[in-house]
Parts: structure tokens; C-alpha cells; sequence
């Protein structure tokens, strides 16, 4: 079955909230705050295939996410951030917004990938907000939200 022509659904990955912990040692009596900055989350891009000369495999599947960042953690560990979705599609791929129909590219040069959701920027942890005179900050960052888009990807063709 030929499909040239599919709307599909991406949601980029929320970033991972700040961290909010204090150090404890026991021979270090006010060690201060210590939490760490979540992960960014996962970005989607496109990418063209010379492998693929049909849109067939989004026309089951329409829904696609990307992973989220992980939460801070203690000892000013920043989360791991979240990988990143790569969507094949044929080359010469043209991708549209399907609410506004405006172009956002052309998928044509499998080295060259087209990004088309960014993921969320990760929270600050409670270290990011210690000053010489608020030492002990129990202030934390959420994780912000990764961009959500509907797409449409139409494949141009090439008559004879």
C-alpha cells in the first residue's frame, strides 16, 4: 500500500524537576543545600531515509513522544536528560504544521535532521539559589513542559 500522505501527533519531553536536599556529613555541621538540576527533555526531529519510499508506517501508529529528563538528585547531580525521537521518513518529505498548514521543512539529506519539537528545559535545583545571605534556599524549579504538535507529512513525488 502507497501513503503519500499522514498526520501525526509529537510531544516533545518535559524536562525533570529541581532537586531540593541538604547535605549531611557527619563531620560537616551546616553543609549546605545540595540539589541538583533535572534533565532536559528528549527534542523530536525528522530525518529522511533513502531506505523508505512510503509514509506507511505512521499511518497505524500517530502518536509519537519523546523521553522525559529525570528529577535532580542530592550531592548537586544534575538528571539524566531524556533521548532525543528521530522520525524516518522518506527524502523529500515536506512537514507542515496541520493547524496552521504552514511549512516547517523539508526532509531531504539523511545527515541533516529536522527538528520539529523541542523538549523542556529541566528545573533548577535548590544549590542554583544559595546566596551569601539566603543560605539554606528550599526553593526548587518544575521541569518545563516540551512543545506538542500535530504534523503533517505529505511525500512529493517525482512523475516520469
Amino acid at each position: 500500500m502507497f501513503i503519500d500522505r499522514a498526520v501525526v501527533d509529537v510531544i516533545a519531553g518535559p524536562g525533570g524537576a529541581g532537586a531540593c536536599s541538604f547535605r549531611r556529613e557527619k563531620f560537616v555541621p551546616k553543609g549546605g543545600p545540595d540539589g541538583g538540576t533535572g534533565g532536559h527533555g528528549g527534542s523530536v526531529y525528522v530525518r529522511a531515509d533513502t531506505n523508505l519510499a512510503t509514509l506507511l508506517d505512521y499511518r497505524y501508529q500517530t502518536k509519537w513522544e519523546a523521553e522525559r529528563g529525570q528529577h535532580g538528585k542530592h550531592k548537586n547531580m544534575t538528571g539524566r536528560s531524556g533521548a532525543d525521537l528521530h522520525l524516518p521518513v522518506p527524502a523529500g518529505t515536506e512537514v507542515r504544521d496541520a493547524a496552521t498548514g504552514e511549512l516547517i521543512g523539508e526532509a531531504v539529506d539523511p545527515e541533516q535532521p529536522l527538528l520539529v519539537a523541542r523538549g523542556g528545559r529541566g528545573g533548577r535545583g535548590n544549590a542554583s539559589f544559595a546566596t551569601p545571605t539566603h543560605r539554606s534556599p528550599r526553593e526548587w524549579e518544575p521541569g518545563r513542559e516540551g512543545e506538542e504538535r500535530r504534523l503533517e507529512l505529505v511525500l512529493k513525488l517525482i512523475a516520469d
